[in-house]
């Protein structure tokens, strides 16, 4: 990327990470509550959610919120109220579809559990995703179009690396295991990556209940050795392209709006060849 382009887009750039903002940051739907875990705020139940799980052990519903605890009544611990409560929003169709993986339950910054990771949205509960804005040698950006068979967003454009944080693993290890499974990156590749930063705390809704989920990135120059190769069937076709086609295809609409998001900032942070040679 030219000197003279960068300066004169950044600015461009910069209002459309705005107006973006503006679309991915909305209140909760319409008839969801607070949502408690183990007596903490963990996030937004809807409505339909809500009528699932009235009757589980566990979980109390009260007119201005709901509540999730251990049920010692019952010998149930809190881990397993809520994988009654996976079960139950999967048998009431609240659930896109059963992912078979786990994630951390965050109530008011700490851990409390684990639950099935389709369970997250119809709750509104915390994710956290890590994204790898991978760049070559002389200024390209790797990016990867998802797969058809995608839930989510099929056939559009992505980050080449982006994924949830599992139960239990610390978000540089996230970045590691999707890098590899998503693109057959190896560590080695991504020595020379810059620590992951948070862009921010989104906040969207959804179809099936509420997207709250911190936004991670780290920038990596690839070695000209690596070649992307996904392993895990997500990804359909890799793509390396300069710096005004990713803009291009930032204006179309071609890309999610998470990758959309990391690419702008990724943009705005990056440098002029000529610049960070001098």
């Amino acid at each position: 990327m030219s000197e003279a382009f960068h300066s004169t887009t950044v600015a461009v750039f910069e209002t459309r990470y705005r107006q973006l903002l503006k679309r991915i940051q909305h209140l909760p739907p319409q008839g969801s509550r607070p949502l408690t875990v183990a007596g903490r705020v963990a996030g937004w139940i809807t409505a339909r959610a809500t009528s699932c799980l009235a009757e589980l052990r566990g979980v109390r519903v009260e007119p201005e919120a709901v509540h999730v605890s251990a049920s010692r009544r019952h010998q149930l611990p809190l881990n397993a109220v809520l994988e009654s409560m996976a079960f139950a929003l999967r048998d009431g169709g609240c659930l896109r579809s059963w992912r078979g993986e786990l994630l951390d339950v965050y109530g008011e910054g700490r851990c409390l559990g684990v639950i099935e990771r389709s369970a997250m949205r119809p709750l509104g509960m915390l994710t956290k995703a890590v994204h790898l804005n991978a760049w070559s040698s002389d200024g390209r950006l790797w990016i990867a179009r998802r797969a058809n068979t995608k839930t989510t967003d099929p056939g559009m454009w992505d980050t080449l690396v982006g994924g949830l944080a599992g139960a239990g693993e610390d978000l540089d290890s996230a970045l590691v295991r999707e890098s590899h499974e998503e693109a057959g990156l190896e560590p080695a590749h991504l020595q020379a990556r810059q620590p992951l930063r948070i862009i921010l705390r989104m906040h969207r809704r959804l179809p099936e209940g509420y997207q709250v989920e911190d936004a991670l990135v780290s920038d990596c120059v690839l070695p000209d050795t690596a070649q992307p190769r996904n392993l895990d069937g997500e990804v359909s076709e890799f793509r390396l392209v300069d710096m005004k086609t990713a803009w291009s295809m930032v204006q179309e609409g071609l890309f999610t709006r998470e990758a959309e998001l990391v690419i702008l900032d990724g943009l705005m942070h990056r440098q002029p060849e000529d610049k960070a040679a001098a």
